[in-house]
Formats: C-alpha cells, sequence, structure tokens
C-alpha cells in the first residue's frame, strides 16, 4: 500500500476554475507545504504570484496549463502562452490538445502543434499533454497516446477534469498499453478515492490530477493505514 508521503507525491492538486481567486491559491499552497503535494496547478495569470509562494520549495512545482480548456486556441496563441508562463516562473505545463482538429482526422496539424509546444519549451519544464479521453473512442485515444508520444513531451494527461466522467481506470489501463516506459502518464479526472489511486499507482501511472478536497482525504486515509 501507499504510504501518505508516496501518495501526496503523486497528486497534483490545483485552482482553475473560473472564481478561483488569490485566497484559493493561498490555501491551496498551505496544504501543498503541509502535505508535500509534488505540483500546484494555477491559471495562467496567477503563475507569477504562486512562483513567489513557493520560492524556495524545491520540491513542489508551479504548474500552469496551456490551451485550457477546450485546446481550440491557435498554435500562435498558445506559443505566446508557453513563453509568458515560462517568464512568470511556470515548471510544469499541461497542454490541451486540439481534440476538435484530432477529431476531424488533422493528425498532422495536431501533431505539428504539439511538436512546438514542446520545442519551445526548455528543457527544465515539464509538458503534460491533456487529450481528454472522455471525448475520445478507445481507438482514438490510443492514436492520441501516439501523438503525444512522437511530440516529445514528458507526459499524456488523460483529461482536464472539466469533461464529465469517471475514474477511467481501465481506460487508463489501455493507456498504459500504448504508452509503456515511453511516455509518462497523468491520470486526471474523477479520481475520488485510496483506492483509485493505488489501482493508478499499481498499473504504473506516475502523476493524477485530484481535486483539492478528495486529495487531502486520500492522503490522510494512507497516513491513517501506516
Amino acid at each position: 500500500m501507499l504510504t501518505s508521503k508516496q501518495a501526496a507525491r503523486l497528486i497534483d492538486i490545483s485552482a482553475v476554475r473560473t472564481p478561483h481567486n488569490i485566497n484559493d491559491i493561498k490555501e491551496l499552497v498551505k496544504y501543498a507545504k503541509e502535505y508535500r503535494f509534488i505540483n500546484v496547478h494555477v491559471l495562467p495569470n496567477w503563475v507569477r504570484q504562486l512562483a513567489d509562494m513557493l520560492s524556495g520549495e524545491s520540491d513542489i512545482f508551479v504548474g500552469a496549463p496551456v490551451g485550457f480548456p477546450s485546446g481550440g486556441h491557435t498554435t500562435k496563441i498558445k506559443l505566446a502562452e508557453v513563453d509568458a508562463l515560462i517568464a512568470d516562473g511556470v515548471q510544469e505545463m499541461d497542454a490541451v490538445m486540439n481534440v476538435g482538429r484530432f477529431l476531424n482526422e488533422e493528425y498532422d496539424y495536431v501533431l505539428d502543434e504539439l511538436k512546438q509546444v514542446v520545442d519551445a519549451t526548455p528543457d527544465n519544464v515539464l509538458t503534460k499533454i491533456i487529450i481528454e479521453i472522455n471525448l475520445l473512442s478507445d481507438e482514438e485515444m490510443l492514436r492520441a497516446c501516439e501523438l503525444v508520444i512522437e511530440s516529445g513531451a514528458d507526459f499524456v494527461k488523460s483529461g482536464t477534469g472539466w469533461i464529465p466522467g469517471g475514474a477511467n481506470i481501465e481506460r487508463i489501463r489501455k493507456m498504459k498499453g500504448v504508452c509503456g516506459s515511453k511516455i509518462k502518464i497523468k491520470a486526471a479526472g474523477g479520481i475520488r478515492t485510496p483506492q483509485e489511486l493505488q489501482e493508478l499507482y499499481d498499473m504504473g501511472v506516475e502523476r493524477a490530477g485530484i481535486n483539492t478536497k478528495s486529495a487531502l482525504e486520500i492522503v490522510e486515509y494512507f497516513k491513517a493505514h501506516e
């Protein structure tokens, strides 16, 4: 069984909903420092403040999205976001694939955009590409994983958490079958229980995006069972 420390080092916590403000981010940082969650994720305009709050916390990373939440931004705008986030101190970026173009079978467009995002990112900043599996068939999901692998990104991420759906454990298992050791996986959306996190960890998933309330409950569960 996972320890509470191991669980926290798997979990990205976030405040990326429309009404989230500086007080929400301060609370998130407080929890991150107390529990040692690996990443704090905020909307782009808060990255500079978040970086200041996490200054000196070398094991808690500053995260933000690119092209969020739809992925429908132009490539030019996504690249501008990348540049601005890097200037503000981001350490991990979760970029949304252009799902509409993908569903239109414009795979060259999608791959070219992903490569441009990855190439614009310094080696010391991680890139995670969100493919939004709740909008894809299994075949489409695995094709998207292949494109993300080809792009050179560090992670493929299952979803934004904005599209309805559960934890998708068995579908993520299929993703792992394609991704193997070629790319890391971040599972996100609908993960609510310690059992789900344990199962994801056991199959080799390297990161999970979990809402803060559930993340705290999960870590406390593992702490109580140590």
